[in-house]
């Protein structure tokens, strides 16, 4: 089985930094790609950032040039650097990836998330 764990939300006021972490943990063969998705009240889940196997980025136009993902492949483990922080910020932050892993059956892929974790930006 995959899983997906999250840390590092929380609570913290406008201009702040957080970091985000995600660890996949299970019998993983090859990490694709890993992301961060995020789910504000009301809306619909949009998509933050993501990073292939390859080290391409690709970001959502609100977090440019304030966000940073980063991975570490060995760990299986992605990464957020949230900067200069703002109250629109505000929302369940999830992880993604798109993994290939072995099971009892074999071998197994597909696209996993964690349960979230939330980011309050608040005076």
């Amino acid at each position: 089985q995959v899983q997906l764990v999250e840390s590092g939300g929380g609570l913290v006021q406008p201009g702040g930094s957080l970091r985000l972490s995600c660890a996949a943990s299970g019998r993983i063969l090859n990490n694709y790609a890993m992301g961060w998705y995020r789910q504000a009240p009301g809306t619909q889940r949009e998509l933050v950032t993501t990073i292939d196997s390859s080290g391409t980025t690709n970001y959502a136009d609100s977090v440019k040039g304030r966000f940073t993902i980063s991975r570490d492949y060995a760990k299986n483990t992605v990464y957020l650097q949230m900067n200069s922080l703002k109250p629109e910020d505000t929302a369940v932050y999830y992880c993604n990836a798109d993994l290939a892993w072995v099971s009892e059956m074999g071998y197994r892929r597909g696209n996993y998330w964690g349960q979230g974790t939330q980011v309050t930006v608040s005076p």
